[in-house]
């Protein structure tokens, strides 16, 4: 059974009990009330291909000491491949529910769910202060935004690896890599003044 068809199964049964006992206790016309939309996702969902993502780990240097966060985690790729590569801990923030649940399910087939977390929260809300590498796969606007709270959570020497959007002309990245058409960039968290 695919991805797919286990979450529209899943749905399925979560919604008919609901459904079942709305229609026992309803009156004769029933209003169905929608459930508000989630906010609107500040990045389209584009995964990240394995060779950036193995180049992202290596620019940022990962080893089993780092707790890597990937903010925007999609399918948690760059989290999965951390804990599996290089045995680190790892937590992926995405607002997107159906990505969370695909993240979760590939963690689980392979084994990683000891030391990976993957939880649906808004990245700009999101408690990151425990993170030794972030990595990023957002648009420049979003990457500018998200710049002061990096700055402001992020412990002096956390490693902050981008694919290829930077952080603006007032903090350039430290190294760049270009990787075919891909470029990854990375900076380091100076300390505080």
């Amino acid at each position: 059974m695919s991805v797919a068809s286990r979450r529209s199964a899943l749905a399925a049964w979560l919604a008919a009990p609901a459904l079942a006992l709305a229609c026992a206790h309803a009156p004769a016309q029933v209003t169905v009330e929608e459930v508000p939309p989630q906010r609107e996702l500040d990045v389209p969902y584009v995964p990240t291909s394995q060779a950036v993502v193995e180049e992202m780990l290596k620019l940022a240097g990962v080893t089993a000491k780092d707790v890597v966060y990937d903010l925007g985690c999609g399918d948690g790729r760059i989290v999965i491949a951390a804990a599996r590569q290089h045995g680190a801990r790892g937590v992926g923030i995405d607002i997107d529910p159906e990505r969370i649940s695909e993240a979760k399910y590939i963690a689980n087939r392979v084994g990683v769910t000891d030391r990976v977390t993957f939880k649906v929260g808004d990245l700009f809300e999101a408690d990151i202060g425990e993170a030794t590498v972030v990595t990023l796969y957002l648009l420049p606007e979003v990457n500018r935004r998200l710049k002061p709270k990096l700055l402001r959570e992020l412990a002096p020497g956390t490693r902050v690896v981008s694919h290829d959007f930077t952080m603006g002309r007032d903090w350039p990245p430290e190294k760049t890599v270009r990787l075919g058409r891909d470029t990854i960039y990375l900076w380091t968290v100076p300390a505080r003044r």
